[in-house]
């Protein structure tokens, strides 16, 4: 369980450090972590709609990367944004990109064929078309996560893969917890997060930490 917990802090620390140094995309995660929740909460009860708050939040999330997360040299972790992308455990900025297009795509596939090639009976209405399109986008979204979670028993090991996913499902509760402060430092006009510079989570300690080569 001790090398579960330092690997599991290890990738939350980098993930921190590394990619939320932009006190705009903290506030935007800690926006998205809420939305999650709300998520969370429809996901037995109405799914279709799950996936939607879902995919809302996700782009309220990569809002933040893709537009103001710094992508230059690494000043604060003396590391090249290159090094960070190959090093990512999660889905890195190409990854990030392929998804987005997939979930893009899926109302012009379903515009297409309204059944999916039978996996859908088709829609009576424009609500019908949504929540089809929303069914979707929720088993994209699973879809990816189990992809990549196979694709790092592959590349790296089971356990790596087991506790990213665990990562994920429990980012928005940690992001809450760790981005709470993160809009006050905005209104001061704190663009990017000078705790991260002196910031020690025992990472020494921790397994399998990437660093520079």
């Amino acid at each position: 369980m001790s090398r579960l917990s330092n690997m599991l802090r290890t990738q939350r620390f980098d993930d921190y450090r590394f990619y939320h140094q932009s006190t705009i995309n903290q506030t935007l995660h800690l926006v998205s972590a809420v939305i999650f929740l709300g998520c969370y909460a429809l996901l037995f009860s109405d799914p279709a709609l799950a996936g939607l708050v879902g995919w809302l939040a996700m782009l309220t999330r990569q809002t933040g990367h893709f537009f103001f997360e710094p992508n230059g040299y690494d000043v604060v972790n003396d590391v090249s944004n290159d090094y960070k992308e190959t090093v990512k455990v999660g889905y890195n900025q190409t990854r990030k990109i392929i998804l987005l297009l997939v979930w893009g795509s899926a109302p012009i596939a379903l515009y297409v064929d309204p059944t999916l090639l039978g996996l859908f009976d088709a829609a009576g209405d424009r609500i019908g078309f949504i929540r089809h399109v929303c069914a979707l986008w929720l088993a994209i979204g699973i879809a990816a996560g189990l992809a990549r979670m196979l694709q790092l028993f592959a590349t790296r090991d089971v356990t790596t893969g087991l506790v990213w996913v665990f990562k994920v499902l429990t980012d928005p509760f940690h992001n809450i917890a760790l981005y709470w402060k993160s809009p006050f430092k905005l209104m001061r006009g704190e663009l990017i997060d000078t705790a991260i510079a002196g910031a020690d989570w025992g990472h020494d300690d921790a397994e399998e930490a990437p660093h520079p080569t």
